[in-house]
C-alpha cells in the first residue's frame, strides 16, 4: 500500500526570485588563502630566478636571495593587499581598464617598497641588492621588472578566467542535458501513480500532483545558476516521496541531517540526480527492500552530504541498469565552478552499498 504523507508540507521551493549572478571578473580573489599562498610561492620562485641571474658569483648565491626575497615578497605581498581592498572598485569598473589599473597598483607597489628598502635596509647594498647605480637604479629595474611579470602574470589569470568559465559554460550545458532528459518511465510512473490515488485518496493525489509540478518547474528553470541548500533539500523530499507512492514498503529513505545551514548556496539539482540513480539502480532493480540514507553534518567550516543505496544482489544483476555516469560527473563539474578547488565529489563502495559524498565550504564567498 502507498505511504501516507504529511497533509501539510512547506511552500513550495521556488526559483524566480534568484538574484542575476554577475560575470565572471577579469581578476582572481587576491583576498582568498589560496591565492595568498599561490602569491608567497611565485615570489619567492621569482626571488630565486632573480638570484640566479645575477653576474656575481654562484658562491654569493644565498647572500643575494635574502635581499631579494624581502624585496620581491614585500612588492607581491603588498600588491596583492591593494588588490583586495579594491577588489570592489575594480569589479566596477569597465573591462578595458581592470587590467592596466591592476598593472599601475603593481607597479607603485614595486617601486614603494623598492624605496623603502632603500631607506630601512641599508645592508642590503653591501648584500648586492643594488645595481652598481645605485638606489636609484634599483627603483627604475623594479619597476620595470614589476610592470613586465605583472603583465604576464594578468595574462595568464585572464586566461585561467576564460578556461574557469568555458568549464562552467560546458557544465551548465550538460546541466541543461540533464534537465531534459528527465526519464520517461518516470513521468509515467508518476501519472499512474497519481491517477491511482484519485480513487483512494485524493488529497494525497493532490499533494503528488504539486509535487511532481514543482520538481518539473526546479528541472526547466534555465535562468538560475545556484539555489540554497533548503531549496535542495526541499525538491530532493519531494522527489523521494512521489517515488515512495510507487515503490511503497521496497523503498525505505533515511534523513539524518544535522547542524546544516540552510542558506548556504549550492548549485541547482545536484541532489535530486544522484537520488534518482539510487532509486534507478539501486532500489528499482532490487526483488527485496533497498534503503536510501542521507546524511549531514556541518564540520570545520565545510558541509559534508551523503547518499549511500544498497544495490541489488548478484542474482538480480540481469535487471540492474547501466548508467553512463553523466549525472555524477556533471554534478562534479559544476560543484568545481561554483567551489574551485574547494568542493569534492567522490564515489565509493562501503559494505556492499554504493555512496556518493559531496564535500564544499560554508560560510562561501565568491570569487
Amino acid at each position: 500500500m502507498p505511504r501516507s504523507m504529511p497533509t501539510r508540507r512547506p511552500s513550495r521551493v521556488s526559483r524566480e526570485a534568484q538574484p542575476a549572478v554577475p560575470a565572471p571578473a577579469l581578476l582572481p580573489d587576491f583576498c582568498s588563502l589560496p591565492m595568498a599562498l599561490g602569491v608567497v610561492l611565485y615570489g619567492e620562485l621569482l626571488a630565486i630566478l632573480l638570484a640566479l641571474a645575477s653576474p656575481s658569483p654562484l658562491s654569493g648565491f644565498w647572500a643575494r636571495l635574502g635581499p631579494l626575497s624581502l624585496l620581491v615578497l614585500g612588492i607581491v605581498m603588498l600588491a596583492a593587499s591593494l588588490l583586495c581592498i579594491l577588489r570592489t572598485p575594480l569589479r566596477r569598473m569597465p573591462g578595458v581598464a581592470v587590467v592596466p589599473t591592476a598593472l599601475v597598483v603593481i607597479v607603485v607597489s614595486a617601486v614603494t617598497v623598492a624605496w623603502m628598502c632603500t631607506i630601512l635596509v641599508p645592508w642590503a647594498e653591501g648584500a648586492g641588492l643594488f645595481p652598481d647605480d645605485g638606489a636609484r637604479g634599483l627603483l627604475i629595474r623594479a619597476g620595470l621588472i614589476s610592470a613586465i611579470v605583472g603583465a604576464l602574470m594578468l595574462r595568464y589569470l585572464y586566461l585561467h578566467q576564460q578556461w574557469r568559465a568555458q568549464v562552467e559554460a560546458v557544465a551548465n550545458a550538460r546541466l541543461k542535458t540533464l534537465q531534459a532528459r528527465i526519464r520517461p518511465h518516470f513521468l509515467f510512473n508518476s501519472m499512474n501513480t497519481i491517477a491511482s490515488l484519485t480513487q483512494s485518496d485524493p488529497r494525497l493525489a493532490e499533494e503528488v500532483v504539486e509535487d511532481l509540478a514543482d520538481l518539473f518547474r526546479a528541472s526547466l528553470a534555465t535562468d538560475a545558476d545556484r539555489t540554497t541548500l533548503d531549496e535542495e533539500l526541499e525538491l530532493s523530499r519531494r522527489y523521494l516521496n512521489i517515488e515512495a507512492q510507487r515503490l511503497g514498503a521496497r523503498m525505505r529513505v533515511i534523513w539524518d541531517l544535522e547542524d546544516l545551514p540552510g542558506d548556504a548556496l549550492v548549485p541547482p539539482l545536484i541532489l535530486q540526480p544522484l537520488l534518482e540513480n539510487a532509486v534507478y539502480h539501486g532500489i528499482q532493480p532490487s526483488a527485496e527492500p533497498g534503503e536510501i540514507r542521507i546524511v549531514g553534518r556541518l564540520r570545520r567550516g565545510a558541509v559534508n552530504l551523503s547518499i549511500r543505496n544498497t544495490l541489488p544482489r548478484p542474482a538480480d544483476e540481469a535487471r540492474r541498469h547501466k548508467g553512463n555516469g553523466m549525472a555524477l560527473q556533471n554534478v562534479s563539474q559544476r560543484m568545481e565552478a561554483m567551489f574551485p578547488g574547494a568542493a569534492r565529489v567522490t564515489r565509493s563502495l562501503v559494505d556492499g552499498d554504493y555512496l556518493v559524498r559531496l564535500v564544499f565550504p560554508y560560510p562561501w564567498r565568491q570569487s
